[in-house]
Order: C-alpha cells, then structure tokens, then sequence
C-alpha cells in the first residue's frame, strides 16, 4: 500500500501507546482524490456519535475532474472497524485524557487509515524529546555531544 498522506504533528504531541487499521467510507471522487495523495490530517481526530466513529477534520481536496459541485472537503467520515475493535475503542475514549488520532493514510485497492490511541504529552515531555533527536543527529554525524 502507498502511503497518502502523514499526521507527523501527532506522534510529537501524543504518546502513542496503539495502533489500528480501519477502512474509511468514502465517496468516488474523495477515494480518487486521496490515491493523488490531496489529504490534509491536520487537526483530525476520531469521535464516537451514537456509538459509531467518525474521522472529523480531514481535508480532502475536491478531486479536479470531478462534475458534483456540491463537495464539503472536511466533512465527517464513518470508520469501518471490526465489532471487537469498537468496542475497544469506545472503552478508550472513557477514560480521561486518551485520544484517538490518524496518523496515515494508505491508498491500495481500499483506503486505509491507520489510527492511534495515546495520551497527549506535556510541554516539558516535547523538550526532552526534541532535546534526545538533536543529541542523536551529533551522534550519527560524528560530532561530540
């Protein structure tokens, strides 16, 4: 599967403890739209509604070929998951501070979303792992620490 499109800004600011794979329902010209890699993660996050998650915040791009005018880019997706995992999922979210987060998008024969479940990282949590990817950069160049 080819990798569409990276939430890179989550990994930083949430400590992702797991990682799952769904299916999104889309339509034809977002599915065409996403396999030329026109999907922002920016922002997006999972929410359960009547006990079913939906993929809130993704920006699709209209896809330029497309004849239906009436597009919204950002509206909310169904997430195709299996019974065991929704469940799973909806148990996590109950608990305080856990979020659940799209961290990819991969394009095949169906689009993918990989999502994962984690706790958001204070600011001094970000420095120290800013502080461990700059000493890690001298070590591999050769230089002292």
């Amino acid at each position: 599967m080819k990798l569409v499109a990276q939430n890179r800004r989550a990994r930083f600011d949430f400590d992702i403890t797991e990682t799952l794979e769904a299916g999104v329902m889309l339509t034809g010209q977002e599915a065409k739209s996403c396999r030329m890699g026109q999907v922002n993660l920016a922002g997006a996050y999972v929410s359960f509604l009547n006990g079913k998650p939906l993929l809130k915040h993704v920006k699709i791009a209209p896809y330029p070929f497309a004849t239906v005018s009436d597009y919204e880019p950002e509206r909310d997706r169904p997430l195709l998951l299996k019974k065991h995992e929704l469940e799973k999922l909806a148990a996590i979210t109950s608990e305080k501070g856990m979020s659940i987060l799209p961290l990819e998008v991969r394009a095949g024969r169906f689009i993918k979303v990989l999502i994962g479940i984690g706790r958001g990282r204070k600011k001094i949590d970000k420095r120290q792992k800013i502080k461990e990817r700059e000493i890690g950069r001298k070590i591999r160049e050769g230089g002292e620490y």
